[in-house]
C-alpha cells in the first residue's frame, strides 16, 4: 500500500539539501542514489551500510509520521489539504542546526527549543490525521515492541505515531544506529563538512513525500511553501 508523509524538506538546490541527500547517500526529488561526501573520519567504513536505514526515507525532518490514506480519500485530497494548510503558515527561521548523537544515531538537530517549529507539527498532527488510516496489526505491534512509555501509546492509538506533541524533537537524520567508537568518527567529520553551510535554516514550507510499496524508497511528491514572513 502506498504511503504518504509530511515532512520538513530543504529546497531542493540548497546547500543543506545536498549536504543531507549525500550524507544519506540519495536525493529523495531526483529518486537516485548520489555518493557520500568524503572525510578522513570515514575511512575503512562502509557508509551505504551506516545509512541503509534512513536512506529509504530521504532528508527530512518528520512532522507527520508516514501513513496509508483513509478510505473514501485520495492523493489529490491530500494535496489539495496539505496547500492549504501550507498557504495558511507563515515562514519562519531556525537560528542553527547542530550534528547531533540523538539515541545512537547522528542527526541534525536545533540547538535550543523553537516554539513555531513545535507548534506547526502539532499542527501537521492533528489537521491532517483525517486522512489517516489505523494503524495495521503489524504496524502496531512494532511500534509497541519499541518500549513505549503510557504516553506515547496514547498518542500511537491516538495518532498513529508515538513521537508527538510533548515527545516531538524535531530531527534530520544523517545515519542509522551506529557503536559508539564509530558514531564519535562519523559525527566528527560530519561536523567539519557541515560547517562550511552552518546558517539559519528557512521553515519556508512542508513537502509531501511518497513511498509506493513498503520495499520502496520515500520520494519527495510536492513542496508547498508558506506565506513569506
Amino acid at each position: 500500500m502506498t504511503r504518504y508523509a509530511l515532512y520538513y524538506a530543504p529546497d531542493a538546490n540548497t546547500p543543506l539539501w545536498r549536504f543531507g541527500s549525500s550524507c544519506l547517500g540519495y536525493d529523495a526529488w531526483c529518486n537516485r542514489d548520489v555518493p557520500h561526501p568524503h572525510h578522513s573520519c570515514f575511512a575503512g567504513l562502509d557508509l551505504d551500510a551506516l545509512t541503509a536505514e534512513p536512506r529509504r526515507y530521504g532528508f527530512h525532518a518528520t512532522l507527520k509520521a508516514p501513513f496509508e490514506l483513509r478510505e473514501g480519500t485520495s492523493e489529490d485530497d491530500l494535496l489539495a489539504f496539505a496547500a492549504a494548510f501550507a498557504s495558511a503558515k507563515v515562514a519562519f527561521e531556525l537560528r542553527a542546526l547542530t550534528v547531533s548523537n540523538l539515541g545512537g544515531f547522528i542527526a541534525l538537530t536545533p540547538p535550543e527549543r523553537c516554539p513555531p517549529l513545535h507548534d506547526l507539527a502539532d499542527a501537521a498532527t492533528r489537521e491532517l490525521d483525517d486522512f489517516r488510516a489505523p494503524l495495521s496489526a503489524a504496524d502496531l505491534e512494532r511500534r509497541l515492541a519499541q518500549g513505549l512509555s503510557d504516553r506515547q501509546r496514547r498518542n500511537l492509538a491516538d495518532f498513529g505515531y508515538p513521537y508527538i506533541f510533548e515527545d516531538f524533537r524535531f530531527h534530520m537524520t544523517l545515519t542509522g544506529a551506529i557503536d559508539a567508537d564509530t558514531r564519535d568518527r562519523v559525527a566528527a567529520g560530519l561536523r567539519d563538512l557541515y560547517a562550511p553551510i552552518d546558517r539559519p535554516v528557512a521553515i519556508d514550507a512542508i513537502t509531501i513525500f511518497r513511498q509506493m510499496t513498503r520495499a520502496s524508497r520515500f520520494t519527495a511528491l510536492k513542496r508547498l511553501p508558506f506565506k513569506a514572513a
